[in-house]
């Protein structure tokens, strides 16, 4: 049996959800105690982060007590059962409402869980809060027109990143092991890289999700590979809802994640020519970690990057005007309640004209073919996930500028269109002890690859640093 890390300083709300589960099994402890040490941990950082939405620790308390009394008569239903979770306001949970991070946003409850939200339900999380995102899920940030500005408990003056801002923050805070997040474009990557968190935006179709749409994936927020391997082992459970769903992989066993980096070849990829210039001390922790995978007998060589100019422009203008088709919709009254800076980002799509969108979303083929390519030759890809290592917490994106959206998501964005499985993973610090990812890219469908690769990096990278902890009263 494995026994959970426990000392005079480990708490169980820091525990992973393999630790718990263990702990559950031996009767160490029950998820009623779990539960109380995470709702006592909110009460301390909630103040200071504003990373949850709908929280209901009174609701959280009989679902635990229902999980206790099943681990106590040695019938546990699930996968999950009695570990704390957290899932991304815009996914849908029955009977409570999808806001999407906008006040423009009608409130209207959901009629059913969405498929993430079942899977993890029927697998028997307690599932005690939704969490934050900005407007329509379209920043890389915590600021929204409907939530309360969440902020990274890393250092409550810099963002958490997004669109999965409250999850990425909830996970660096310690609110329990597992966090649900969304990504079309670095959603969950992004907060995971600036909250020192591991996260897989798995291949498009591997985890089901409802509405689907190009490029938007469901995937695992967590502080360890591990954890992110458990949570897929659910997630990934076929739902018909999804007509871009994969076929059930039966066979995959989503906790074989030994794997040597001996021989792979990895692709390097550092300066994309396009986007935000990459930082002194990102690229540092990035060739770091191809170090220790040449260290450990892997082939590093240096890959240009596949996007273009051209590309993230034609994105930019298939997203507005995607954007714009939603907000136009809305009487003046209502639409105006969105946040400035995406509804300044969304109105210029009114001006683009058909031909302008269609080769917008033709990029998108473009990409993949990049991808195809790229990976006709290689076995990885490392990477940054930023190209800076944060930004203030109170900005809409690191250039805070509408004009210049996506210029930070150009190292994220192409695996979203290509649909190649992709990790964030903390790699390293700058030199005031913030957090910096490295990003784990695979080939279509090498979700468990790239989640051993992960795995092989946490036993090469060296010591972490302590999680953050709530600041004093």
């Amino acid at each position: 049996m494995h026994k959970p890390a426990q000392d005079a300083i480990t708490s169980l709300h820091d525990l992973s959800a393999v630790d718990l589960l263990a702990g559950y099994r031996a009767k160490q402890f029950s998820p009623s105690e779990v539960l109380e040490e995470v709702i006592a941990h909110v009460s301390a950082w909630e103040p200071h982060i504003k990373a949850l939405y709908l929280y209901d620790p009174d609701a959280a308390r009989k679902v635990a007590k229902t999980s206790t009394e099943r681990w106590n008569q040695g019938e546990p239903a699930g996968t999950l059962d009695g570990v704390p979770a957290t899932i991304k306001d815009n996914v849908a949970t029955k009977d409570q409402p999808v806001p999407l991070g906008s006040a423009s946003v009608k409130l209207v409850p959901a009629a059913k869980d969405a498929p993430p939200a079942a899977r993890l339900r029927e697998a028997g999380c307690v599932i005690f809060s939704k969490t934050t995102m900005p407007d329509y899920g379209m920043l890389s940030s915590g600021l929204s027109s409907f939530h309360p500005l969440t902020r990274n408990p890393w250092d409550v003056g810099k963002n958490p990143g997004g669109s999965s801002a409250g999850a990425g923050a909830a996970g660096a805070a310690g609110y329990g092991p597992l966090h649900l997040g969304t990504d079309i474009g670095g959603s969950v990557r992004l907060p995971a890289c600036w909250c020192g968190l591991v996260a897989l935006k798995p291949s498009l179709g591997r985890v089901p999700i409802d509405p689907p749409y190009v490029g938007r994936v469901a995937g695992p927020m967590t502080r360890t590979v591990d954890d992110a391997a458990l949570m897929m082992s659910v997630l990934s459970r076929p739902d018909r809802r999804d007509g871009m769903s994969l076929p059930a992989a039966l066979e995959v066993n989503w906790k074989a994640l030994e794997k040597s980096p001996r021989k792979l070849r990895i692709g390097l990829m550092l300066d994309l020519g396009v986007g935000q210039k990459l930082e002194k001390e990102v690229r540092e922790v990035v060739i770091k970690a191809a170090k220790a995978f040449e260290s450990a007998g892997a082939v590093i060589t240096e890959v240009d990057g596949i996007l273009t100019r051209e590309m993230l422009e034609g994105l930019d203008n298939f997203w507005r005007a995607r954007m714009w088709d939603d907000l136009s919709k809305l009487p003046a009254a209502e639409r105006d309640k969105t946040l400035p800076y995406i509804l300044k980002w969304g109105e210029a799509g009114a001006k683009l004209s058909g031909v302008d969108v269609v080769r917008g979303f033709n990029q998108t083929m473009a990409i993949r073919a990049a991808a195809a390519k790229l990976f006709s030759e290689i076995d990885y890809v490392i990477s940054p996930v930023s190209p800076v290592v944060n930004f203030p917490a109170e900005f809409a994106s690191p250039l805070n500028d509408p004009a210049k959206p996506f210029e930070h998501i150009c190292y994220t964005v192409p695996w979203n269109m290509s649909e190649n499985p992709a990790l964030s993973i903390n790699g390293g610090y700058d030199k005031k002890g913030f957090p910096i990812g490295v990003q784990i890219i695979g080939r279509r469908f090498d979700d468990i690859g790239v989640l051993g690769m992960g795995k092989a990096f946490e036993g090469l990278r060296g010591a972490q640093n302590p999680w953050p902890k709530p600041p004093k009263k």
